[in-house]
This record gives C-alpha cells, sequence and structure tokens, in this order.
C-alpha cells in the first residue's frame, strides 16, 4: 500500500477476536489505527460477551477527535460495545461526520447497530449479527444473510460482515476499499 492511511476505531467494550483480528491486521497492512473509546480508561474485552479477556487503554477519546484525519471508520462487534456506542453523542457525530464527508465506514456483527443512532443506515443494503436485523430492518436498512457487504447508497461505503468467523472476509473488504 503506498499512501498512508489512517483508521478510527471506535472500541467502548469489543469482543476479543473483533478487536485483535482487526487491530493486527489493519496494522500489519500499514494502516496506523487509533483506538478511541468513551473515556480513557481500560477497555474491557470480553469472549462471547460474557467472559472477560484483556483490557485495552484507548489512545483517544471520542470528544477529543477530529473525524477529518481519519481515512476509515471501523466499528467492531460485541453487543456492549455497539449498544454503548449508540447511546453516545460524540460517537454518533463522528459516524455523522464520516458519512457527511463520503468516507468509508467498516462495521461487523453488532457494529452496524451504532448506526442506526446516527440515522444513516435508511436505503442501506447491509448485514450483521442476525439478533438486530429487525432494528436494523425497523430503521430502514435492507438485511442480507452474508459473510461482507459493500453498499455505496448514499454516496458513501458502508461495509459490513456477520460475525467473527467473516473477519477474513470482512478484512480484506477494508483493505480492497483503501487500496
Amino acid at each position: 500500500m503506498s499512501k498512508k492511511y489512517y483508521s478510527l476505531l471506535l472500541i467502548q467494550a469489543s469482543n476479543m477476536m473483533n478487536l485483535k483480528s482487526l487491530w493486527i491486521f489493519l496494522n500489519a497492512k500499514g494502516i496506523e489505527s487509533i483506538h478511541a473509546a468513551i473515556e480513557l480508561k481500560d477497555v474491557q474485552t470480553v469472549l462471547h460477551d460474557d467472559e472477560k479477556s484483556a483490557a485495552y487503554m484507548p489512545n483517544a477519546i471520542l470528544e477529543k477527535l477530529d473525524p477529518h484525519d481519519y481515512d476509515l471508520l471501523v466499528i467492531p462487534g460485541g453487543t456492549v460495545n455497539a449498544d454503548q456506542l449508540r447511546m453516545d453523542e460524540n460517537a454518533i457525530k463522528i459516524i455523522q461526520s464520516f458519512t457527511n464527508d463520503k468516507k468509508p465506514i467498516a462495521a461487523i456483527c453488532h457494529g452496524p447497530w451504532a448506526l442506526i443512532n446516527a440515522e444513516r443506515v435508511k436505503d442501506k443494503n447491509l448485514t450483521s449479527f442476525k439478533s438486530i436485523r429487525l432494528d436494523l430492518e425497523n430503521a430502514g436498512a435492507n438485511w442480507l444473510d452474508e459473510e461482507v457487504h459493500r453498499c455505496n447508497t448514499g454516496g458513501w461505503v458502508l461495509i459490513t460482515s456477520r460475525n467473527p468467523d467473516d473477519i477474513p472476509a470482512f478484512n480484506n473488504a477494508i483493505l480492497q476499499e483503501l487500496a
């Protein structure tokens, strides 16, 4: 990859597999990634939403970030992560800024849930963890059961995947988007 890219990972609490796989992959490909959270304190990761795993200190807090400094927004999965982010005013503003600026967003598992509160799923074709399908459809999205889906409806790209099993395809779709 010849150009230097910067990704912003919104992580308040996350599935350990989502976080580690995404972080390692992006950095290995030369995409400098910033872990941002609501507060500057350890973010607890979990296995399967209920078993505690490692905790990670974020690099930045959401209220201090300028979304214009980043090329890609990544919203990892995990029920708690998406639920907390969708209720945070700064996370919503960051999502809206990315879509307004026509920058790509990638969300996996429960990550697309945060897009509902940002009012950015209407008419988007996307996939997610199956338990939030109805929420997404009620917000105007067209839900698909696919390993990875890329949608550019509305003039901005949204890359989505269903669950941790889809991480390799999700990672490749992100890389293709930035190529």
